[in-house]
């Protein structure tokens, strides 16, 4: 962002001078973020599913759909001059509606299993970080203040949210855990990568990226169990219903629990 400002030089002459400054365009990590970013994650697979099966355009077209609002909310959060938090949410949804989509498409259309979309993803996800530490030396989130390193931030992201769905499948359904197992296994190790934050001195970078990851599981295991059939384990509610519940709980935070941009480091 630039600015200009007055200032007073030698001999009191004067003088307009241009000053840059670089604004995070991301909200601080608080409790609240999290509790918003599970929401997100699990209205991401409610709403995905929504556009996927429940209007019967399959999970190509609905990737395909997905992947054009991912595309529009990125831009519009790149040439953003400062955090705006529904652009930031919105762009947040995007990410795990189409990450949804497309796992379920490479796992089920392409016919290579949780196992191998998980794998796939996994390396995917690897590839973008090293990626992005070797241009730009970091992967903080709290470095997030140029066009490069938001690009960065949402391709990362994407495939995060994408391994997130695919991990979240295989642990309800091939490991034969359930929605509700697969649940708390995420909680699980949630809490303990906030134990890890609190009581270790484990990088604190590489405990946002384990957390963020994480939540994108949990968010698909609590989706499922929504909206599954009830021979599935699932409690069989309407996806759009669910959807809209979880959308005007979103929002309620974000109104409720007022977020600022994280701090550059």
């Amino acid at each position: 962002m630039v600015y200009s400002e007055t200032v007073i030089g030698a001999k009191g002459k004067i003088m307009n001078t241009t000053l840059k400054t670089n604004l995070s365009k991301v909200p601080e990590v608080t409790l609240a973020f999290w509790i918003i970013k599970i929401a997100a994650t699990t209205l991401g697979e409610t709403g995905g599913d929504a556009v996927s099966m429940s209007m019967n355009l399959g999970y190509l077209v609905g990737t395909a759909i997905f992947a054009a609002v991912f595309l529009i909310a990125v831009i519009a959060q790149i040439r953003a001059e400062k955090f705006y938090p529904f652009l930031y949410w919105t762009t947040i949804i995007a990410t795990t509606t189409v990450g949804t989509t497309l796992a379920d498409f490479a796992d089920r259309s392409l016919g290579i299993g949780y196992a191998g979309g998980s794998s796939l993803l996994f390396c995917l996800l690897l590839a973008s970080l090293a990626v992005w530490h070797r241009t730009l030396g970091t992967v903080s989130a709290t470095a997030i203040s140029s066009p490069k390193a938001e690009v960065f931030y949402w391709v990362t992201i994407m495939f995060s949210q994408t391994l997130g769905t695919a991990l979240g499948d295989w642990t309800a359904s091939t490991a034969g855990l359930g929605y509700v197992g697969g649940a708390f296994v995420f909680s699980g190790l949630l809490a303990l990568t906030v134990a890890g934050y609190f009581w270790t001195k484990i990088s604190r970078t590489l405990l946002f990226w384990i957390a963020f990851i994480l939540t994108r599981p949990l968010g698909a295991t609590l989706g499922d169990f929504l909206d599954k059939p009830l021979a599935s384990g699932g409690l069989a509610l309407s996806r759009y219903s669910a959807s809209a519940v979880l959308l005007v709980f979103m929002i309620a935070c974000i109104l409720i629990f007022k977020q600022r941009a994280g701090k550059q480091h």
